[in-house]
C-alpha cells in the first residue's frame, strides 16, 4: 500500500528536489505540499496522510508549532523534521512536539528515504550530522526542559511569531479567528512572562527560540 506523504517547506525549489527523490520510491506518493505550518495542519486535517516531511522556518505558523497541532488531531501521523538548524532549540523543539525524525537539509537523499522508512516502523531517526552534544542534552532535560525558563502557551507563541514577522494586530486577529482585544491581551502576557517591553525584543527572542523564519 502506497505511503502517503505531505511536503512542507516554504522554497518551491527545495520541494521540486524533494518531489523528485520521493517519487523515485514506489511505494511512496506525495499528496500534498505545502509552503507554511498553516497550510499544513488545514491539509492534515483534510488529507489521508502518513507522513510530514517538515521544515522548521516557515512564516505564519513554524514548523514546531504546526507539529504540534497536526499530532494533537492525528497523532498517528509521523512527522520528519528537515531543517538546515542543528542548535538544541530547534531540534529538542521539534522532538518534543512529537516528531519522529530529524534530518539536515544537506543530507543525501538516500538518508531521507532511510529516515521516513524507520518512521513508518514507529522508530526515531536521527541525522549523523546532529552533534552527540545537543542529543545528549535533549535526552538529559526531556523531562524537565528548559524549566529556568517561563513557558509560552501553545497561542502565546502563535501570536508571537506573528508580531515578530511583523503583522499587525488586526491581521493577526483575522489569522487565528480571534478578536482584537484577545490579541492584545496575548501581547501583553507575552511581555510579562518574558520581561520583553518592546518589538524589537519580542523579535529578536523568537528568532533565538526558532519561532520564526526571519533571520
Amino acid at each position: 500500500m502506497a505511503v502517503n506523504i505531505i511536503l512542507a517547506d516554504d522554497h518551491t525549489l527545495f520541494r521540486e528536489g524533494l518531489l523528485s527523490i520521493l517519487n523515485a520510491e514506489l511505494e511512496f506518493n506525495v499528496i500534498a505540499q505545502a509552503e507554511n505550518g498553516r497550510e499544513v495542519v488545514k491539509l492534515a486535517n483534510k488529507k489521508q496522510v502518513d507522513v510530514i516531511i517538515m521544515d522548521i522556518a516557515m512564516p505564519e505558523l513554524n514548523g514546531i508549532e504546526a507539529t504540534r497541532q497536526v499530532l494533537q488531531d492525528h497523532p498517528e501521523i509521523k512527522i520528519v523534521a528537515l531543517s538546515m538548524h542543528s542548535d538544541r532549540h530547534f531540534v529538542t523543539g521539534m522532538l518534543k512536539a512529537g516528531a519522529k525524525a530529524y534530518l539536515l537539509k544537506d543530507c543525501a537523499g538516500s538518508e531521507l528515504i532511510k529516515a521516513v522508512r524507520e518512521v513508518l516502523m514507529d522508530r526515531f531517526y536521527i541525522s549523523e550530522d546532529i552533534s552527540t552534544k545537543v542529543l545528549n542534552d535533549y535526552v538529559g532535560k526531556l523531562v524537565g526542559e528548559d524549566e529556568d525558563e517561563t513557558e509560552l502557551s501553545s497561542r502565546e507563541r502563535e501570536v508571537l511569531q506573528l508580531i515578530a514577522e511583523g503583522k499587525p494586530t488586526q491581521e493577526i486577529a483575522e489569522t487565528l479567528f480571534i478578536s482584537v482585544k484577545t490579541v492584545e491581551a496575548h501581547r501583553s502576557k507575552i511581555k510579562s512572562k518574558l520581561n520583553l517591553n518592546s518589538i524589537p525584543e519580542l523579535t529578536k527572542y523568537a528568532i533565538r527560540k526558532g519561532l520564526t523564519s526571519l533571520e
